[in-house]
């Protein structure tokens, strides 16, 4: 795992951004890169750092959850895991797919989330998703109040592969 877990960021962050420099700081291991323009542009991105690597844990946030959500529609079989906090899937045309993905998910969105209303995202994501673990925290879209309190380590070592 300790190559395979990528944090992908929101859209006007970076991976340098509050919840990229918690993972590094905590977690050394996560790889927190920065990427660019469109979807596409950014799948591309994440395609060439992904390439013959199997088992990969993604954390996604906000648009790199919607990233994280079409890569693994892509390549299913590399995903060993998901972890998605406020994913965009309100976003960029997002339809669910037609079979349900099985990767273990865990989702993680607050209840005053104006940018992906948990109204909205969660349906969606109930129907991209036969493995789903939905936490529904009194937070905003930016998971200001709970980020940090958030048990990483369990939710990490539940996505290592054994």
């Amino acid at each position: 795992m300790k190559n395979k877990t990528f944090f992908l960021h929101g859209y006007e962050s970076s991976g340098k951004g509050t919840k990229g420099k918690f993972f590094s700081r905590n977690f050394p291991y996560i790889r927190c890169p920065d990427f660019q323009g469109t979807l596409q542009n950014r799948l591309d991105q994440l395609q060439t750092l992904c390439t013959d690597q199997p088992q990969l844990t993604f954390i996604g946030s906000s648009y790199g959850g919607l990233m994280a959500v079409n890569y693994s529609l892509t390549c299913p079989e590399r995903i060993q895991n998901l972890i998605l906090m406020a994913p965009a899937l309100n976003f960029e045309n997002f339809h669910p797919p037609r079979q349900p993905l099985t990767v273990p998910t865990l989702l993680i969105i607050g209840q005053k989330d104006t940018i992906t209303p948990p109204d909205i995202v969660l349906p969606l994501a109930k129907t991209t998703f036969s493995n789903l673990d939905i936490r529904l925290v009194n937070d905003d879209h930016m998971l200001h109040n709970t980020f940090e309190q958030i048990d990483w380590q369990s939710i990490l070592q539940r996505s290592s592969p054994h």
